[in-house]
């Protein structure tokens, strides 16, 4: 599909944008990446654009004589820096959403691919697509899923009023592997247990009892579901994780068996755990041919590995909390 096809990834620097570039220059696309990462994390046959997509201006001047746009660009932290910062995540995020599916529209793009998140869900065990618009988002989540909701909302108002028809949405589970974010104050669970266990932090300290459960995938198989769902053409929101559930306790025995020095754990039952299970419904997913390829165990391997070798590599990213 995307062989000679001028394509822009905003975020192309990042977690998922870096195998979806990889992916896409493998297809033969001709890719324009937008970031404000370091310029040493984006693919060499790519064209890197630094720049500030918070702007429409600059937003549309990356759009310009693009075939297909994926808006990768979001926010993500830690359950204690959503609480501390909530500004944080909601403006950039709606901000990022509005801008570039309007500059993409106006400038004639002819598919747009909108990365949405986990958060748009209330909490529940299993995550069904169909289910978000009946609730609200979990109030662990509620800033950065209204932010993610209302670029949802965008994208249907463009289909109803300028029949903007290629507009898909992907839901990512709880994404990790190399190049994520493994700052210590805003990490997620998983890379900020890699970072802290990898530097020896003991006794580590976790949050919760251990027993809380998430989907986790890891980001190069969201990005071949992202291709998988540009291809298919689809407009209806779909769910990119395993569809199977991982406890913290399952998560921390995966990472600490990576080490040759294993501290001991604490589990801090007085810190809140969040929702107890959330689990993804992939069969929407599924239906257009889509399928986890990469072991939790396989991967957290390879990310521990990446980032034993590449700590300095990790801090080349913008970090919207400073």
């Amino acid at each position: 599909m995307f062989k000679n096809q001028k394509v822009l990834v905003a975020g192309g620097t990042g977690m998922i944008g870096i195998p979806l570039v990889e992916m896409l220059v493998a297809q033969g696309a001709r890719v324009r990446i937008a970031s404000r990462d370091d310029a040493g994390r984006a693919h060499r046959q790519a064209e890197f654009v630094s720049t500030d997509l918070l702007s429409l201006e600059n937003c549309l001047k990356v759009s310009q004589g693009m075939d297909y746009v994926f808006n990768l660009l979001g926010v993500k932290g830690s359950p204690a820096v959503t609480t501390a910062k909530p500004a944080n995540f909601f403006l950039p995020t709606l901000l990022l959403s509005l801008n570039l599916m309007e500059a993409a529209r106006r400038a004639g793009v002819r598919g747009f691919l909108y990365a949405s998140s986990i958060a748009v869900y209330s909490p529940a065990e299993l995550l069904r697509e169909d289910d978000v618009w009946k609730t609200f988002p979990s109030e662990n989540d509620k800033f950065a899923g209204w932010a993610k909701r209302m670029g949802e909302l965008q994208a249907e108002a463009y289909q109803i009023q300028y029949g903007w028809d290629r507009v898909g949405i992907v839901r990512p589970g709880n994404t990790y592997g190399p190049f994520d974010n493994f700052d210590r104050e805003n990490a997620m669970v998983i890379p900020s247990l890699i970072k802290r266990a990898v530097e020896g932090e003991n006794p580590l300290r976790v949050w919760g009892d251990g027993s809380a459960q998430r989907d986790f995938i890891h980001a190069r198989d969201v990005a071949r579901g992202m291709l998988r769902v540009a291809e298919s053409g689809t407009t209806k929101p779909v769910n990119l994780s395993t569809g199977a559930g991982i406890s913290i306790r399952e998560a921390v025995e995966v990472i600490l068996r990576r080490l040759n020095k294993k501290p001991e754990v604490i589990w801090d039952r007085s810190r809140p755990a969040g929702d107890p299970v959330r689990v993804m419904d992939i069969s929407r997913a599924e239906s257009l041919g889509f399928k986890p390829e990469i072991s939790f165990e396989d991967g957290i391997a390879e990310t521990v590995e990446w980032y034993q070798k590449n700590k300095a590599e990790a801090g080349k990213r913008y970090d919207v909390f400073v």
